[in-house]
């Protein structure tokens, strides 16, 4: 063996002698051999780490590597690889301990997509995003809707929503930036060639229910905050204080959130100066949400329960933490960070919490399990909770005898 190796190494010293001519002994051309193999070796082992992320990513692969290959070899059973790769995708993801972050597969992500299309929750269309043309297709209008009013059909290809151009946007944040244009008029660029205005100025008018108790309170309730419903508040309290009510019940059960910007809204007009809160990324990057030195002053009790969500508990979270109102009902879900989805390579998406709300001291709202109210209140009917609607007895707006327990407590504390 040791006169065969002796030999090919002889050969390739004659082969370089003959290449360039240059005389080598058999020495130099074993070191030569023995450098080049090695720096092959270290080339290609940092090549490796750089594709995968680096030495602790790289031990992570070759963990699940070793496994899969285990399970292969030993496993009683035939291994479907597939299955098992996109357990073990959605356990990645589990194993973050967010409820709201989660793994799709490409089957569930283009269901997942055929699902947000068809919400109208917007201005009444499904959109799905077209890669070829650079924009959003229109594949559903919803009637009398102000989509439908403005002339958008089906087929059209949204390229611009304001003049902002959108070909490189999710499906989520083109849907966000639509959100943020309602209540007003604004434009829809279609095909890269001509504008339909869109009016939304009267869209959201049923997001803030409102009416004067008998016992001289104002009640508020705030179904979302979506455009429009920060200012729509503002102007039920504002009306009612002008009518004599002397106190006031904010109601945010069941309400899912919306646009921080609302919040906002409703909070500069209830709170001094200073810092609201601020919404943070994983980077550190913030952004703060301040409040003027106008505001105005008046008993308030703020109902919440395990349906307020993302921005309606973290407006009654920083209430609570000025020492603004008294906060009663019902836990809040926990769930005030913002989720982003994230398509993959192999055509499934990761849903993932990419953003947090910040109280003005700091508080993570999801890191504490949500928000509690000062007073736990439980309704012995919950199809009472979250509406006007049934739940008042007498004459209209007394609330005399309403089955909403929670609505009472909150009356009877303020009188």
């Amino acid at each position: 063996m040791g006169k065969i190796f002796n030999r090919v190494l002889r050969r390739i010293g004659h082969f370089i002698h003959g290449f360039f001519n240059i005389g080598i002994s058999l020495r130099a051309v074993v070191i030569l051999l023995a450098l080049v193999g090695c720096g092959t070796y270290f080339w290609t082992y940092n090549s490796m780490l750089r594709q995968v992320g680096g030495r602790e990513d790289y031990d992570e692969a070759m963990r699940y590597i070793e496994i899969k290959d285990l399970l292969d070899e030993k496993f009683i059973d035939p291994v479907d690889r597939q299955s098992m790769g996109q357990s073990a995708a959605a356990a990645m993801v589990a194993g973050l301990g967010d409820s709201w972050s989660y793994y799709m597969t490409d089957d569930e992500y283009r269901t997942y997509q055929l699902s947000s299309s068809n919400d109208y929750s917007d201005i009444g269309m499904s959109l799905v995003k077209d890669e070829t043309l650079g924009g959003f297709q229109v594949i559903a209008i919803y009637p009398s809707s102000p989509a439908a009013w403005a002339g958008v059909s089906q087929g059209m290809l949204i390229t611009a929503v304001d003049g902002q151009k959108v070909a490189s946007f999710t499906t989520d944040q083109v849907r966000t930036l639509i959100r943020s244009k309602l209540n007003s008029k604004f434009e829809l660029e279609i095909s890269n060639q001509y504008t339909i205005e869109v009016d939304c100025t009267n869209f959201n008018a049923d997001a803030v229910v409102s009416r004067l108790e008998k016992t001289g309170a104002a009640y508020v309730q705030v179904k979302n905050f979506e455009a429009g419903s920060g200012q729509a508040a503002v102007n039920a309290i504002e009306y009612y204080m002008a009518q004599g009510a002397d106190s006031c019940v904010l109601d945010l059960r069941n309400n899912a959130g919306g646009l921080a910007g609302e919040v906002q809204v409703l909070l500069d007009y209830l709170l001094p100066e200073g810092r609201l809160f601020s919404e943070v990324t994983k980077d550190g990057h913030a952004e703060a949400y301040d409040s003027d030195g106008m505001w105005i002053q008046f008993p308030m009790v703020v109902l919440i329960n395990s349906g307020t969500f993302r921005e309606s508990e973290l407006c009654a979270a920083v209430l609570k933490e000025y020492q603004r109102a008294v906060l009663m009902g019902e836990s809040s879900s926990g769930s005030t960070r913002s989720q982003e989805t994230i398509p993959l390579e192999n055509g499934g998406a990761v849903r993932l919490s990419t953003r947090s709300y910040l109280t003005a001291n700091g508080t993570d709202i999801s890191k504490v399990g949500g928000v509690v109210p000062d007073m736990i209140v439980f309704n012995s009917d919950e199809s009472a909770t979250g509406t006007t609607e049934g739940t008042t007895g007498g004459e209209a707006g007394t609330a005399s005898t309403s089955e909403d327990d929670q609505l009472m407590a909150a009356l009877k504390y303020l009188s």
